[in-house]
This record gives structure tokens, C-alpha cells and sequence, in this order.
């Protein structure tokens, strides 16, 4: 590695913003509030849209996975198009795309539609997201306002994963399962007014040039990455699976050989030699994957194990996305006297932390030894990804700044797939393993309750007296000893995080 590869190509003492500036922030905070709610709405809507539209459970998985699928895919190339057409653009088109298309999913009269909806939403949501952290970029030039800015930026993901269960189980108990799809409109209507008076068009001054092939080759490698890691986790190893993993990263190895050997390339792969660039890529990658599957095995134990409604579930939650956002916003005066390779995995400290104190609880089903581990992980998530977020930036020239933000926002992404799918399809093959049905209890009955916690719960529901109570508690201790062999994984996962981040974000002089 060169020894400037970790210098920051940013001016740290840029000119300071204004009112206007923080108003503009407030702006960009609301595409990405939006997505963080409508990503944790939709679980707790599923089982109204089945009982609705009564998709397959092909077609269920399909619901949820659609989305991700397609924004993961063209993250990178929406960054790109940002970055030559203008972000300000690219942000108020996918905005006005992602509104009118929620209206359409929240009144789609079969499963196949909605599905499309839910396709067409990750095409406009990957116009949103790279947009909103490159324009963060061009408005704040200097360094110590944008580590402010950025933390209060990622505080809108929290605040939106915090709402998402509260306001999710709030419609639900009075509307339709469409009223979570309608809760973009009210959201998106001011970012457009907003957006036109208050955000500065920004764009690559010297773009190259459109590359058909590259923006085929990009998505070719992301899709079928992201889907065999779900069928890995639903399946089970398998030749298609294994199948599909190869496809992609043939496609991206030649993504990645055409982009080193193009002179203006769509993704500068320079910037992956930069150590902070690539560090603060893979600690938010992790980072990521430890809070999404930490949410989805806390959730279903709030649920289906404590048996707390949806919305008192999420109000549970409330207190550690507090802490997550408290965490990213202390973070800010501290890094400016401890460099990153020592404040990241400081705070990688206690999520590890807070993984162990799942652990240790699990079997005991109680609500507050949860809450407390969700504090402690989002004080480490929250202090990290602040800091990560704004080590790639600062690491990537302004005029790449979308191409890098969509880099980012693949790896949250990715992250978030992986979340669910590795630790979620752990913590189903460990509960599957330790579930030892009673006797009596009938053989579908059996077969439904060893998919899934919420199959179990529902067979144990319908069964009478004592062989009902028998195989819940039968489920609910299988699903415990899986909450523990997944929390130390996790834990082991953002120990691996803490390593990259002591290893990589050094800073490098001349």
C-alpha cells in the first residue's frame, strides 16, 4: 500500500455552514428515515398480507426479498449515474418514484403485484440512498461539522428502526395492511419542496462515460450473491445455491477487471488500496450484520417467547436506538482528540458486550436483561458506524463522493441481507436441532412447529391443554439455546470488526 493511501483527500478546514446548511440536512434525513421505517413495518405486516392476498410462501419470501435484491443491485450504479447527472436530481426522481410506487404496493390485489411494487420501490430507493450521504458530502466541506452532520444523519436509520415496530403495530391495530406503504407520501412530499430550495445540485465535474456492460456486469454480481446467501440460510448448502454464489463472483471479478482497465472507470477501484476506505467499508459491513440479526431474534423472543403485543415489543426497543443515536452524537468531540483506530474498536467493545450478555440471559426470558443488551449494543454501533461513515467519505475525492456513498450503502445493505440470512438461518438450524417434539402431538402439527418459533407457536395454540403447553415450552427452550449459540457468533463477528478497525484505520503518514 502506498504510503498516502490513507491520507484524506478533504479539505479539514472547509468552510463552515450555516442555518441553510443544517436545514438541508434535516432534508436528507428524511429518505433515509423513510427506508429504515419501511424496511421494519413490513415485518410486522406480513401476516396481515397473508391472511390478505394469500401469497405462496415462494411468493412470501419474495415480498420481503424483492426489495433487497434489487437495491443491493443497483446501489453501486445509481451512485455512478448521481455522480454524472447530478445527485440533487437523482435524489428528488427517486423520491418522487418511491412515493408514487408505495401507493400502488399499499393497494396491490394480489401477491404478484406487490411483489413487483416491492421490485419497482428498490429501483427508486437505490436513487435515494447514495444521494443523500454525496450531497451530505458537497454541503458539509468542513471536516468537524461533518462528522456532526453524519451522526445526526445515521441517527435517522436508528430513530426510523425504533419507529418502524411502534408505528407499524399502531396501523395495524386501526388500518389496513396498505397503510404501511402510505406512510411514504406524507414523508417524501416535503423532501421534494424541501429538496428544490434547500439542496445544492452537485455532480463529477469530469464523468465518464455511461458503460452499458459495467452497469450489467455490477448488478450481475450483486444479485445472485445476495440471493444464494438467502437460500443458504432457507435451503440449506445446495448445488443451485452454490451455483448462483459462483455466477456472481465470476461476474464480479469481471466487473472488477473492467473497471481497472477502463480510463474513466464507473467505480474507481483505487479507492479500495485506501486502508480508512476499506476499513470503515468492513466495519460497517459487520457492524450491520451484528444489529440486524441481534433485531431479528429480539424481536420474535419480545413477541412470541415474553409475549408482548408488536407495539409494546417496539417500545421495548426504544431505549437502545436512543442510546445508538446519544452514542453517535457524543462520539463527534471525542474523535477529534482519538484517532479512529482506537475509538472504533473501543466501541466495538461493548456491542461484543452486549452479545454476551444475550448469552448469558437467554433462557431467562426477561424483558430487562434485553433492553439492557440492546443499550450496550447500540452504544457501540452507534459510536462506530459515525465514525466509519465519515472515514470513507473522507477518504474518497469529493467528485467520487456518490460512487463512494453507494459503496456504503451496498455494504449496509448486504449487511442487513446477511443479518437476517446468516444469523437469522443459524438461530433456525440450531432451533430446528434442539426442538424434540412430544409424543402426541399430531405429524403436520409437528412439521409446521419445526419450520419456525411462530409455527410452533401456532400449532401449540390450537392443540388442547397440557400437549399445547408441552410443546411451546419444548419450543421456546429450543429457540433460547439458539439465541445463545447465534450471540456468540455475533459476538465473534464484531470481534472480527474490532480487529479490522485497530488493523486498518491507522493513520498513515507521507
Amino acid at each position: 500500500m502506498p504510503a498516502t493511501a490513507s491520507i484524506p483527500l478533504t479539505d479539514t478546514d472547509g468552510a463552515r455552514v450555516g442555518a441553510r446548511g443544517w436545514a438541508a440536512l434535516a432534508v436528507l434525513m428524511l429518505p433515509v428515515l423513510l427506508v429504515s421505517v419501511d424496511n421494519t413495518v413490513l415485518s410486522f405486516a406480513l401476516p396481515e398480507i397473508s391472511l390478505a392476498l394469500r401469497p405462496s410462501g415462494t411468493e412470501q419470501l419474495w415480498i420481503i426479498d424483492a426489495y433487497s435484491l434489487v437495491l443491493a443491485g443497483l446501489l453501486v450504479t445509481m451512485g455512478v449515474l448521481g455522480d454524472r447527472f447530478g445527485r440533487r436530481r437523482m435524489l428528488l426522481i427517486g423520491a418522487t418514484g418511491f412515493a408514487v410506487v408505495s401507493v400502488l404496493a399499499a393497494f396491490a390485489p394480489t401477491a404478484g403485484l406487490l411483489i413487483a411494487a416491492r421490485a419497482a420501490l428498490g429501483v427508486f430507493g437505490a436513487m435515494l440512498m447514495p444521494s443523500t450521504l454525496s450531497l451530505l458530502r458537497s454541503i458539509f466541506t468542513n471536516r468537524d461539522q461533518r462528522r456532526l452532520a453524519i451522526a445526526i444523519w445515521a441517527s435517522a436509520f436508528s430513530a426510523g428502526s425504533a419507529l418502524g415496530p411502534a408505528v407499524g403495530g399502531f396501523l395495524l391495530e386501526h388500518f389496513a395492511w396498505g397503510s404501511v406503504f402510505l406512510i411514504a407520501v406524507p414523508v417524501l412530499v416535503p423532501l421534494l419542496i424541501g429538496g428544490l430550495w434547500l439542496l445544492p445540485e452537485s455532480s463529477d465535474p469530469n464523468p465518464g462515460r455511461i458503460d452499458p456492460l459495467g452497469i450489467l456486469l455490477s448488478m450481475g454480481a450483486m444479485i445472485p450473491v445476495v440471493y444464494a446467501v438467502k437460500e443458504f440460510a432457507v435451503e440449506g448448502p445446495s448445488a443451485k445455491a452454490f451455483g448462483i454464489t459462483v455466477f456472481g463472483l465470476l461476474m464480479g471479478a469481471l466487473f472488477v477487471r473492467r473497471q481497472l482497465r477502463s480510463e474513466t472507470p464507473m467505480l474507481d477501484m483505487t479507492l479500495f488500496r485506501r486502508g480508512g476506505f476499506t476499513g470503515a467499508i468492513l466495519v460497517n459491513l459487520l457492524s450491520v450484520v451484528a444489529l440486524v440479526g441481534f433485531l431479528y431474534f429480539v424481536s420474535q423472543q419480545l413477541q412470541l417467547v415474553v409475549g408482548l403485543s408488536p407495539m409494546v415489543a417496539g417500545v421495548a426497543l426504544v431505549p437502545g436506538m436512543a442510546a445508538m443515536i446519544v452514542a453517535g452524537l457524543t462520539v463527534v468531540p471525542i474523535s477529534r482528540r482519538v484517532p479512529p483506530h482506537v475509538i472504533v474498536p473501543v466501541a466495538l467493545v461493548f456491542s461484543v458486550i452486549a452479545y454476551l450478555i444475550v448469552a448469558a440471559t437467554a433462557q431467562l426470558n426477561v424483558v430487562a436483561w434485553l433492553v439492557v443488551a440492546f443499550i450496550v449494543l447500540g452504544i457501540g454501533i452507534g459510536a462506530a458506524e459515525t465514525i466509519s461513515n465519515e472515514l470513507i467519505l473522507a477518504n474518497a475525492p469529493a467528485e467520487k463522493a456518490g460512487a463512494a456513498s453507494a459503496v456504503s450503502e451496498t455494504a449496509y445493505e448486504l449487511g442487513a441481507v446477511l443479518g437476517t440470512a446468516v444469523l437469522g438461518g443459524i438461530i433456525t438450524a440450531f432451533y430446528r436441532g434442539a426442538l424434540t417434539i412430544p409424543d402426541g402431538v399430531p405429524v403436520e402439527a409437528a412439521a409446521h412447529a419445526l419450520e419456525t418459533l411462530a409455527g410452533a407457536y401456532t400449532e401449540a395454540a390450537a392443540l388442547d391443554g397440557p400437549l399445547g403447553a408441552s410443546l411451546w415450552d419444548a419450543a421456546s427452550s429450543a429457540f433460547g439455546s439458539g439465541v445463545v449459540t447465534t450471540s456468540l457468533i455475533g459476538a465473534g463477528l464484531v470481534a472480527v470488526a474490532l480487529v479490522v478497525a485497530a488493523t486498518t484505520l491507522r493513520p498513515v503518514r507521507r
